[in-house]
């Protein structure tokens, strides 16, 4: 995993903390900035990344981009786009 990667993980992992408080009733986060960190990181990645990784951080999948990151697109059901 490259640095870049590894801020990304970071970031989601944040951003999956901050959502999971909220649905505990934990106090109100605001995550715009939890997923504008995502965006400029995702900017960053080179063009000839995993094409995986950068659809689901295109699409918004955070969840099936962090199980990626962490080794597990296993567990990434296939999606409606049909990506072959």
């Amino acid at each position: 995993m490259t640095p870049l990667e590894q801020e990304i993980l970071q970031a989601l992992v944040n951003l999956d903390t901050a959502v999971r408080a909220l649905r505990t009733g934990g106090p109100k986060a605001d995550l715009r900035p939890l997923l504008e960190r995502v965006d400029v990181l995702t900017e960053r990645l080179p063009r000839d990344s995993d094409p995986n990784l950068l659809h689901y951080l295109h699409k918004k999948s955070y969840e099936k981009a962090r199980l990626f990151l962490e080794g597990r697109d296993e567990l990434n059901a296939r999606g409606g786009c049909h990506r072959d």
